[in-house]
């Protein structure tokens, strides 16, 4: 499954990161940063992450 973020809707409250720190997470000057490829196995924690964005800026495909 395909990640993208929509960075000029984020506002990096971190939601992601919490419910899939496998996929996301937050580089040293506090920028997002993610896998853009994940297998079916994160499939339930990515998804999770998208609902979880107060944004909706988690994109899948």
């Amino acid at each position: 499954m395909k990640v993208d973020v929509d960075m000029s809707i984020c506002l990096l409250h971190g939601q992601c990161v919490i419910a899939a720190p496998q996929v996301f997470s937050f580089d040293d000057d506090g920028g997002l940063v993610w896998v853009a490829e994940v297998d079916e196995a994160q499939r339930a924690d990515v998804e999770a992450a998208a609902d979880a964005c107060p944004e909706q800026a988690i994109l899948l495909g």
